[in-house]
């Protein structure tokens, strides 16, 4: 199992995870606002996610974290 974690009190919102995503597994948050005023991602599809690391490896903000289950 394939758990992302996202630390939406500091994203900013600049949507470069959603585009690095190449399942769509995140999108930017529609009504959530963050105490900063942004629309942080959110996790859309997680039943979708290959855990290739995309979306932490392009967050100039380092607030995405993958954690993988070894089974």
């Amino acid at each position: 199992m394939i758990k992302v974690i996202i630390n939406a009190e500091a994203c900013k919102g600049c949507g470069l995870c959603v585009r690095a995503c190449p399942k769509q597994v995140l999108r930017l948050a529609p009504t959530t606002l963050n105490s900063r005023g942004y629309h942080p991602s959110e996790v859309a599809d997680a039943e979708s996610c290959i855990g290739c690391c995309s979306c932490a490896r392009t967050c100039p903000d380092v607030v995405i974290r993958i954690e993988k289950e070894v089974e």
